[in-house]
């Protein structure tokens, strides 16, 4: 399975190298303009064109006809310049930047806008935008105030980063452009690998612009191409490193200011057509700001263009000549219009054309309502992201008349994911939300993965039963990204589907209110187009195996039962009807949405849907067997760990709930393990932590409790084996006191699994009896009724019983009785088959077999019984399932090994021919019966963890036996080839290279055969012919030296160094796993449990007799087993609906506390303190503020008084005014102390 995920993932995302072809193809889609007609330039004596290129690269040049001189006097682009493919495309590196590759690309002023989005978001995988924002302004080396630069690295970039925009700015390091990419790049330094991804700055600078631009140009791509930084000229400028991409246009020119300005304007416009979201199925359009700071009176133009297009803008009030003179245009009085040419003049008093600029100033005065402005030195940068918001709305409301403002804010903010902004602004209690107005919105928090905005809506008038109707959850899983695992494995069982029964018409034919009830456009990949919740459904059998029945059958009218053809084509006939099904509500709303989401590994919104199901625990260990499933499956590492983290994190909470279950009521808890679920298709809690391999959730306190009290039924647990031995011999004693019984059976059976008389409350309230209200319906007090009339039976058909049958049904029906029994059977049986191995296994026919032979073959007759039981008449799986289930289990390979080699021994005693053969398979036989001893033991609390301990050590002995075959063979046949130089036998071979070798590792040397000196005479010889023939070689004495040396090499490394790491392998698996010992120990006991749960209570041989009675009660007389319900329990009613309440309280108490710790760990308190020093540093700025204007004040006030007494005193001195009294005195005011 995992090769055909490894296709098809090679399909959907492509390698380095694949990308590299992609952009090669890019010359046949993008071009570059080159100016091919010079056009002399006066002002350079005729050595440059007008584009600024010299005349030496210049084709042709533009000259006069035969009656005058050359009338072409004004360079134009579109005449003066043709297009060629693109040579300047590919990666960039910047010398010593010491960061990851940018993407660059040389186009033509006049490319389309959607080839150049297309391109970045497919072939440079840029991610899409939720917003862009371009910067405009600050061209050239103009310098930027500091309190802008404040605005853009504490407002601009952190609006990108939390709403995942992109910047597009000049590109260059000069002016603005410079400043963003400072901006950018000090974001980097300090964000995290997620947020970095989140802010994309795009360059669009002119091609003519770019210094070193040689150094870019390669007509077969550059991947990556080198860019030094130099010092740069008057006329060029340097790349700025902060930006992902750049795109430099190039009309031709060279030097020349404004090229990118029309290109830049269409990108920006086509951009804004585009949907947000993944495969575009956001709910608005991607929103473009353009953000104006200082400028020049050229900006104008463009900014008038823009505002034709619709596009907003915010300006910055006091960041320079042209933000200043747009911000007292806009904001001036009523009479503004008429004093535009007053307002030219002073902003732009050395501009030639003022009335080409009050023409333009008009225009844009018309369009106002789309003009923001932002007051940085009074608002600061904390309020940054709201103006933006803002004018983003205010620009809507102008485009879409009908649309409502509030509605359109919150799809900006959804779209962004800025769910502060919601709760500040949309969800403080003014205003009052209905179900449509949140419908659009929660289906775009949900394909675009915004899990608090999916929080926000269920939190504030969304009813999610209402909301997911079968269709949209099919729509949820069409939506799904082509990146996912979850994606490549849907896609598998549409086409399995469709290769079965056809191609299928469109299922959207039978569901036409699809797209009506989304009122969006949903762009899914096509090949998931067809998908329906069967697809769906297949893919949750296949992960969650033979655990839980098939999802979504009852839904789509199918039966469990039905096989897979069958399924097929009654999904066919269900398609291509009116698929009624789609606008039926979902049965399991909050559980399905938690099923899609961990089936994307989005761990956020699935923690949020796992507190929101009814089955938590349940939900939690099932989330935990699909996410480990899938991390097998998955190819991605850093893809692969996070599941498994999630996984780990839902067991966890899975044992944590457990864990207050069990704290509140212990008889509740163990019905809660046992229940059979409706929303997990009959899946039980102990099945499905088996299933996920929970082995944390196994060893709660609460599990084992259970598992013990079904392992000793009505015993006492603390009865000792010896007494339950004794009473194998001495059956009298169980009806004495010296083996002690709980409680009847009714009454435990009532009490742990039945709790209607438990009287705990939920805040005061009876959870057991909030039904007697009035508030049952006729199907409780139905299945009440009935409930009580079979307790009632039950207790009267016990009471019947006498007590001799009844005791006698208690001690020998507990698992515990069972299994004692099967062990002390199984030491009969291997001593009966060693007695017949070794003293009376007669000769073949007629003279065997002996009488103990055939009952060893009766016995092992039994045994295979037994298997044949276990495989073929256990549960209500089927046939191919259980044998599947079956052979998965490593100790029943074992038992089929044991019983397939005890009969190929049995056949082959039989005859002359092949008795010692049979013999020896019967020896081998006797090994693997007694083996199996191991598996028996594993319920033993101090064996049971050495068990694992020894099977994890043979997995490092593996390893050892790797090594050691390598220099085994790689000795032997040196040693070999030196000794002997021609011995062609076989046998002596393999004895030679790998037998002997191996003996030396424990001692044993022929040192005769390798010392020269000690060489025995022998009757050997050098001939070929005779060595053939069978005589023994004589050896070679030439190389002898060199064999002892091998031999010392030899046992150097293998004594000491292969033996040494066998022993620190088994010391390090020995410490790993004695950790967890216990925990190994505990996940293996169920097993056991659940095996001689199952097993009749008789033992081999006598089992036989317990088979004739299974056989005659269950399967001719359909009597069903009472054992059931210990581990599977089906609840109904009231009782499933009051267990679900209790369950729910319990995971409201966990969550608290959950909250609470969190509230007070370290790191939440830092979080709160520094929001706090925040705070205290905005208000000291503020404080600062008004100190700096009251020291204006008093300065102001200082001369008015100097102003005040000059005027009093030459009044005083001359006769204008005559007054009746004398001046007033100055009275002096003691200055308060400086503290």
């Amino acid at each position: 399975m995992e090769a055909h995920l490894e296709k098809d993932r090679e399909g959907g995302a492509g390698t380095r190298s694949q990308q590299e072809s992609d952009q090669s193809r890019i010359p046949k889609l993008i071009k570059k303009r080159v100016c091919t007609t010079f056009v002399e330039d006066t002002l350079s004596n005729g050595a440059l064109c007008q584009c600024g290129g010299e005349r030496e690269k210049h084709d042709s040049v533009a000259t006069g006809d035969y009656f005058g001189p050359a009338t072409v006097t004004q360079w134009d682009s579109r005449q003066h310049s043709s297009e060629y493919p693109t040579d300047a495309f590919g990666e960039l590196e910047f010398a010593g930047a010491g960061r990851r590759h940018s993407y660059f690309l040389r186009l033509s002023c006049d490319t389309p806008p959607h080839t150049v989005y297309n391109l970045m978001t497919t072939i440079w995988g840029l991610s899409l935008p939720n917003l862009v924002v371009s910067v405009v302004g600050g061209e050239g080396h103009a310098k930027i105030k500091p309190w802008v630069r404040d605005i853009l690295r504490k407002g601009l970039v952190r609006a990108a980063q939390s709403t995942g925009a992109w910047i597009l700015t000049g590109g260059l390091r000069e002016g603005l452009s410079r400043c963003v990419g400072d901006a950018v790049r000090d974001h980097r330094a300090a964000a995290s690998a997620v947020s970095q991804k989140k802010v994309v700055a795009i360059g669009v600078a002119p091609w003519g612009l770019v210094h070193n631009r040689q150094q870019l140009v390669n007509a077969q791509g550059s991947f990556p191409a080198r860019y030094d930084v130099q010092n740069t000229t008057k006329d060029t400028c340097c790349l700025d490193n902060s930006c992902q991409a750049f795109l430099l246009v190039d009309n031709g020119s060279v030097g020349k200011r404004g090229v990118e300005t029309a290109f830049q304007a269409n990108l920006e416009d086509y951009i804004s057509h585009q949907r947000t979201g993944i495969w575009g199925t956001g709910i608005i359009e991607i929103p473009v700001l353009c953000m104006l700071i200082s400028g020049e009176p050229g900006i104008l133009e463009r900014l008038d263009a823009s505002l034709k297009k619709a596009t907003p803008w915010m300006v910055l009030a006091g960041s320079g000549s042209a933000a200043d003179f747009i911000t007292d245009l806009v904001e001036g009085d009523g009479t503004a219009c008429d004093r535009v040419h007053e307002k030219v003049q002073k902003h732009f008093p050395a501009e030639a054309e003022q009335e080409k600029l009050v023409q333009t100033a008009l225009s844009i005065y018309q369009r106002r309502d789309l003009i923001t402005v932002f007051n940085g030195e009074q608002e600061g940068p904390d309020d940054f992201d709201t103006v933006l918001l803002k004018a983003l709305v205010r620009a809507s409301k102008r485009v879409s008349s009908k649309a409502s403002e509030y509605i359109e804010e919150l799809r900006l903010a959804v779209a962004w994911n800025r769910v502060d902004i919601a709760k500040a602004e949309l969800f403080n209690g003014e205003i009052q939300w209905q179900y449509d107005d949140l419908e659009e919105s929660m289906t775009d928090a949900l394909i675009n993965n915004k899990p608090q905005f999916v929080r926000l809506f269920c939190g504030n008038g969304l009813n999610i039963p209402n909301y997911l109707t079968n269709e949209r959850l099919e729509t949820l899983y069409r939506s799904l990204s082509d990146t996912s695992l979850a994606y490549i494995l849907l896609q598998r069982h549409l086409n399995e589907r469709k290769s079965l029964v056809g191609s299928l018409p469109s299922v959207d034919g039978g569901a036409s209110g699809v797209k009506k009830s989304f009122q969006m456009k949903v762009k899914t990949p096509t090949s998931l187009m067809d998908i329906t919740l069967y697809e769906v459904s297949r893919l949750l059998q296949d992960l969650l195996d033979d655990v839980c029945g098939p999802f979504y059958y009852q839904t789509l009218g199918l039966g469990n039962g039905m096989g897979n053809r069958r399924t097929i084509k009654r999904i066919k006939k269900i398609l291509q009807e009116k698929c009624t099904y789609r606008n039926e509500s979902c049965p399991s709303p909050w559980a399905a949405l938690f099923i899609w989401a961990v089936l994307q590994n989005r761990a956020e919104m699935a923690i949020f849907f796992w507190e929101m199901t009814k089955e938590p625990v349940l939900g939690a260990l099932g989330a935990c067997k699909i996410l480990r499933e899938l991390s097998k499956l998955e190819s991605d590492t850093e893809s692969k760990l996070s599941m498994k983290q999630l996984a780990q994190r839902f067991e966890n909470l899975a044992n944590d709930l457990f864990g207050e279950c069990y704290q509140s009521n212990e008889s509740r808890s163990f019905t809660l393990l046992i229940r059979k679920s409706n929303e997990w298709a009959g899946a039980t809690c102990l099945e499905m932590a088996t299933a996920a391999d929970a082995r944390l959730f196994f060893s709660h306190d609460g599990v084992q409790s259970l598992l013990s009290q079904i392992w000793w039924g009505d015993m006492e647990r603390n009865t000792e084996v010896w007494k339950l031995i004794l009473a194998f011999f001495v059956p009298p004693i169980i009806y004495s006191n010296l083996i002690k019984f709980r409680e009847p059976e009714e009454e435990v059976s009532l009490s742990a699994f039945y709790p209607i008389r438990d009287n705990d409350s939920i805040e005061g309230i009876d959870v057991l009896s909030m039904s007697d209200d009035g508030v049952q319906n006729e199907e409780d007090l139905e299945e009440e009724k009935s409930l009580k009339v079979n307790i009632k039976d039950s207790v009267q058909t016990n009471s019947k019983r006498p007590f001799i049958v009844s005791r006698w049904r208690q001690f020998w029906y507990a698992p515990v009785t069972s299994f004692l029994g099967n062990v002390l059977m199984y030491f009969l049986f291997l001593c009966l088959f060693a007695y017949v191995l070794l003293v009376d296994f007669k000769p073949p026919p007629p003279d065997g077999p002996s009488s103990m032979e055939f009952v060893l073959y009766f016995w092992v007759f039994t045994l295979v019984c037994e298997e044949i039981r276990q495989t073929f008449f256990g549960g209500s799986l089927f046939l191919s399932q259980r044998i599947k289930k079956y052979i998965q289990d490593n100790w029943n390979k074992c038992d089929l090994t044991a019983i397939l080699l005890f009969l190929l021994a049995l056949m082959c005693r039989i005859f002359p021919w092949s008795f010692d053969f049979g013999r020896a398979l019967m020896a081998i036989d006797y090994m693997v019966f007694t083996l199996r001893l191991i598996h028996i033991f594993a319920i033993h609390k101090q064996l049971g963890p050495k068990i694992i301990i020894l099977g994890k050590m043979m997995k490092d002995l593996f390893f050892f036996l790797f090594f050691l075959g390598v220099w085994l063979m790689a000795y032997g046949v040196a040693h070999q080839a030196l000794l002997y130089a021609y011995d062609p036998r076989p046998t002596w071979i393999f004895r030679r290279v790998y037998y002997r070798p191996y003996l030396q590792i424990f001692g044993q040397i022929p040192i005769s055969e390798m010392d020269a000196d000690k060489l025995e005479e022998s009757d050997c010889t050098y001939n070929h012919t005779e060595i053939e023939a069978g005589a023994e070689p004589c050896l070679s004495i030439y190389a002898n030296w060199l064999v002892v040396i091998l031999l010392v090499i030899y046992l150097l490394f293998t004594n000491i160094v292969l033996v040494n790491l066998l022993i620190a392998m088994f010391s390090y698996t020995f410490s790993k796993v004695q950790e967890h010992s216990d925990i190994y120990w505990k996940f293996q006991r169920y097993n056991l449990i659940v095996e001689y749960h199952s097993r009749p209570c008789l033992a081999p041989p006598f089992i036989i007799f317990s088979h004739i009675h299974i056989l005659i009660k269950r399967h001719i007389r359909r009597i069903p087993s009472g054992k059931n319900q210990h581990f599977v329990l089906e609840l109904k009613g009231r009782k499933a609906s009051c267990l679900s309440t209790w369950e729910a309280v319990q995971k409201e108490d966990l969550l608290s506390a959950q909250n609470k710790k969190l509230r007070e760990s370290d790191t939440v308190r830092l979080q709160r303190t520094s929001v706090k020093v925040d705070s205290i540093l905005k208000q000291m700025a503020e404080i600062r503020d008004h100190d700096r204007r009251l020291r204006v004040l008093e300065t102001q006030l200082d001369f008015c008084c100097s102003a005040l007494s000059w005027m009093t005193e030459a009044l005083s001195q001359s006769n204008v005014v005559s007054t009746s009294r004398p001046p007033p005195l100055h009275k002096d005011v003691t200055p308060l102390s400086p503290s």
